[in-house]
């Protein structure tokens, strides 16, 4: 996310050989305009970031730190719009939010993204299939729920959406739920029955607020789509999707400055856990080149209970670390979401990310020989890997399809992860991990 206009600020930046007269700022802010527009950022914020970078560079002396800080602090301003961050729930449940956008934006599987998102943090959620314009919207919606077990109420033979509305709410209200999330008609572009139905179905549903969901890759026309959306209907936050695709990272600095409308959420990846809160600040440390521990953090958080953690960490300063608990890891790794969106938020790891393009680890032909090799085993095989002779793993290998070298492998990657994870489990352990990424330049920002 975000990776070629970052790569952009740093190659403007590492063009200036020397940083401290007036010939090397305008060399630098001319760099920096060719990025920015090379990135789709709209060229009325092109020129007042650069106007408010070059402004702030002069009042804290020329250089290239106070150049950086002017950088960060001028798109940390652009991208803190008036309004709120996140989610926001309403005094008395339910919170209703109306979602809407055009066809082709990703707004019914951004619904159950934002399910998944508040499901993790254990709110009850009802979403509900009120796009009855595109066929297969009502039974996408159901499938969703499904996959996530999220509830999803739809009705395939209505042909009004305020009626599915009513008997939505009617059931939210009687099951206690936390969040209705109301899914909406969309077009292939802007028209007035587009408009009528959405304005007639906001006035009846009265929701807290409304998203529009943006497509990141249709670029400045997202920014004005969204713009006739808030004249038309009024918007209260954008949620940007396909933010994983070949995108270059604009089109969230023009619609945080032309439309005023905050951007709450960001779709970073594929998966259901692929959506995380816009907090500008995070954002620019991203662009910077300096990674976004903090979300990072509260993702695993939700993931992780910390008694099993505990629990497990234990497990491992023991050594007793076994085929169990792995595959116990690997269903917390999938509700992380993609490996590409985790690694961008860990300073120093932007290019790796990026270098993986849209690799599935979970899918990937060696995770499928380890799963189906695990599935072959006893379950006292699972938790003793001790127990594993040559004719117990010829059975396994014959029970995956797998032969006896490529289980010898595997079990001994299993043994050699398990040693390293017993080494860092302790505190010293801590310290060599923390010294190691020190080496490697991670917590600071390379330029």
């Amino acid at each position: 996310m975000f990776n070629k206009i970052s790569d952009s600020l740093r190659t403007a930046v590492n063009k200036i050989k020397h940083f401290d007269d007036e010939k090397s700022l305008k060399n630098a802010l001319d760099e920096l305009k060719k990025s920015l527009l090379k990135a789709d950022v709209h060229h009325k914020v092109t020129k007042d970031l650069i106007d408010e970078v070059s402004a702030e560079t002069k009042r804290n002396g020329i250089g290239k730190e106070s150049f950086l800080k002017a950088l960060q602090t001028t798109l940390t301003t652009i991208l803190t719009t008036k309004g709120s961050q996140g989610f926001v729930f309403a005094p008395t449940p339910p919170t209703v939010i109306l979602m809407s956008g055009l066809q082709g934006s990703g707004k019914t599987t951004t619904t159950g993204k934002l399910a998944y998102y508040l499901k993790q943090r254990g709110k009850k959620v009802l979403m509900v299939a009120g796009d009855l314009q595109r066929l297969a919207a009502v039974e996408q919606l159901r499938q969703i729920g499904e996959q996530i077990d999220v509830d999803a109420y739809t009705d395939e033979g209505a042909k009004d959406p305020l009626s599915v509305a009513k008997a939505a709410l009617d059931k939210a209200k009687a099951g206690h739920y936390d969040v209705v999330l109301m899914d909406s008609a969309g077009r292939l572009a802007i028209d007035d029955a587009l408009m009528d139905e959405l304005q007639k179905l906001k006035a009846f549903v009265k929701p807290h607020e409304v998203f529009y969901v943006a497509d990141s890759l249709t670029g400045q026309d997202a920014v004005r789509t969204a713009d006739t959306f808030k004249e038309k209907i009024g918007i209260d936050g954008v949620i940007l999707t396909k933010f994983d695709g070949d995108t270059t990272g604009g089109v969230a600095l023009g619609l945080a400055k032309q439309t005023g409308v905050p951007l709450r959420f960001i779709g970073t990846g594929e998966k259901m856990p692929d959506l995380e809160p816009f907090i500008p600040d995070r954002i620019v440390s991203r662009l910077m080149g300096a990674g976004d521990v903090e979300s990072l953090a509260e993702r695993v958080g939700t993931v992780i209970d910390e008694k099993k953690a505990k629990e497990l960490n234990k497990k491992i300063k023991k050594g007793a670390f076994n085929f169990n608990d792995f595959l116990e890891q690997m269903e917390n790794m999938k509700k992380l979401g993609s490996m590409k969106s985790i690694l961008g938020m860990i300073p120093g790891m932007q290019n790796m990310a990026s270098q993986l393009g849209d690799m599935d680890l979970e899918n990937s032909k060696e995770m499928r020989q380890i799963k189906a090799m695990i599935s072959s085993m006893t379950l006292r095989e699972r938790e003793d890997p001790e127990l594993l002779n040559a004719s117990r793993k010829q059975r396994i290998a014959a029970g995956a399809g797998l032969s006896d070298q490529q289980v010898n492998r595997v079990l001994k990657q299993f043994k050699n992860a398990s040693k390293m994870a017993k080494k860092f489990s302790g505190k010293q352990g801590m310290r060599d991990i923390q010294k190691m990424m020190g080496q490697m330049g991670a917590p600071n920002m390379k330029f």
